[in-house]
């Protein structure tokens, strides 16, 4: 679902990381629908009476209002859709799902819609809970070609190599290393 009135927003979309700002805010990286990457300003999330505080952690699939600001969106209101508890006790699944996120975070620009890519970032979560802990290397291999592709970064019609080795790609691309490809294949 996608609303705009003039100065506020509502859409869908998937918390890929957050980070602290001052003593009780937080900067929020959304892989939205229809907006694509989008940055806002959680303003007293980190206080203990925040509604939103549960409804913003990291993977959580929500519904959101926010306010356009000078420099920073503002969240207003949230509503979680899914929050995939079913596989957040699982620490090779969590680690899969942190590389999947790190890779559309570095690989996408702000504000640029893209469906296809929210609709495999989505799918892909999902599809965590019905993995075996053996094939999630794959999985994640596979996530990030198609994610290349949808890109535009590999042609869809050429060949991949036997050994391609995609974080390799990846990390040229974006010239530094993917910081959750440590933690992934530390678990």
């Amino acid at each position: 679902m996608r609303t705009e009135t003039g100065k506020t927003y509502k859409t869908e979309g998937i918390v890929l990381k957050r980070v602290n700002f001052g003593e009780a805010d937080r900067i929020i990286t959304f892989f939205t629908k229809h907006f694509g990457k989008t940055v806002c300003l959680a303003k007293g999330i980190r206080r203990t009476t925040s509604r939103k505080r549960g409804d913003l952690e990291i993977f959580n699939r929500v519904t959101f209002f926010a306010a356009r600001g000078r420099g920073m969106d503002i969240v207003t209101e949230t509503e979680l859709i899914c929050s995939y508890s079913s596989w957040r006790r699982d620490l090779k699944k969590i680690a899969a799902a942190y590389q999947i996120c790190e890779m559309v975070d570095k690989l996408t620009a702000e504000g640029h819609e893209q469906e296809d890519v929210y609709g495999l970032l989505t799918a892909s979560l999902l599809k965590l809970d019905l993995l075996e802990k053996s094939v999630l290397a794959s999985f994640v291999s596979d996530f990030s070609l198609s994610l290349l592709m949808l890109l535009g970064f590999w042609p869809k019609e050429k060949p991949v190599p036997r050994d391609f080795d995609t974080n390799g790609f990846i990390e040229e691309l974006i010239e530094r290393e993917l910081k959750s490809k440590r933690f992934f294949r530390n678990t």
